[in-house]
């Protein structure tokens, strides 16, 4: 009991206060906090340990992806026994998706955590779901598997995790579209091209044409939204053709 007050008190009162809120997001007690520091320290910071290894998130980010997709592999193996591999590789593709993440990483509000030289308003929404991933690496080093696996599916898989709403569910409209003109026959085009006009931050604009007819625009900060904003317009204008198709 000494012992354990002892390293309660030697915390700084900057890492006890991240001790307690850490607690209460993964419902259990941390051991190592420095562990979760860096799995909140974005690479603007720009510090180094002892050996010049660079101190942020990534390396974290790319351990609990890993973990991730292991622990919803194996839910969805066992879960759904008659799923084929390429229906089962699928599904975890929803439940891991980029956007899915950022969703996890907002609800439990991880941005307040977060070490960085760049104002939150200008990181980017991936951040959220990173930084999500990150601390599933700083859990596994910190706790082991078992404990990656519990707060999984405390936080992903019990609150998220529909099998029938995710079998409906569309994670790439650009990708839908050229499936759908690949089976029906018909040409298709993306025209994208940088189109920032008199503002300051890069811009992109696509226009979907198919037959030769121009059916939808897009526009926003990267090719990949712009592209999947175009053609989820595209989708919604020919959605009953799509969903005979």
């Amino acid at each position: 009991m000494n012992f354990i007050r002892k390293i309660v008190t030697s915390r700084s009162q900057e890492d006890q206060e991240l001790y307690n809120e850490l607690k209460k997001v993964i419902s259990f007690s941390p051991r190592n906090i420095n562990r979760y520091k860096k799995a909140f320290t974005h690479r603007s910071i720009q510090i180094i340990d002892s050996k010049g290894n660079p101190i942020n998130y990534e390396r974290l980010e790319f351990l609990g992806d890993s973990i991730l997709g292991s622990v919803i592999a194996a839910y969805l193996y066992k879960k759904v026994p008659t799923g084929s591999e390429g229906y089962l590789t699928q599904m975890r593709s929803k439940i891991v998706s980029r956007e899915h993440l950022n969703e996890l990483g907002k609800d439990l509000n991880l941005i307040r955590f977060v070490k960085s030289n760049i104002d939150q308003a200008n990181v980017g929404d991936n951040i959220h779901g990173n930084i999500f991933e990150a601390l599933i690496g700083a859990i596994y080093l910190d706790k082991g598997y078992n404990s990656c696996q519990k707060f999984i599916y405390q936080n992903v898989i019990v609150p998220y995790v529909d099998i029938a709403k995710l079998e409906g569910k569309i994670t790439s409209y650009k990708g839908l579209i050229i499936e759908w003109c690949q089976k029906q026959k018909k040409k298709y085009n993306f025209d994208t091209y940088e189109d920032s006009g008199n503002e300051t931050i890069k811009h992109f604009s696509v226009k979907i044409s198919i037959d030769g007819e121009q059916v939808a625009k897009g526009r926003a900060t990267s090719k990949k939204k712009a592209e999947e904003q175009a053609a989820k317009r595209v989708y919604y204008a020919f959605q009953k053709q799509i969903s005979v198709g």
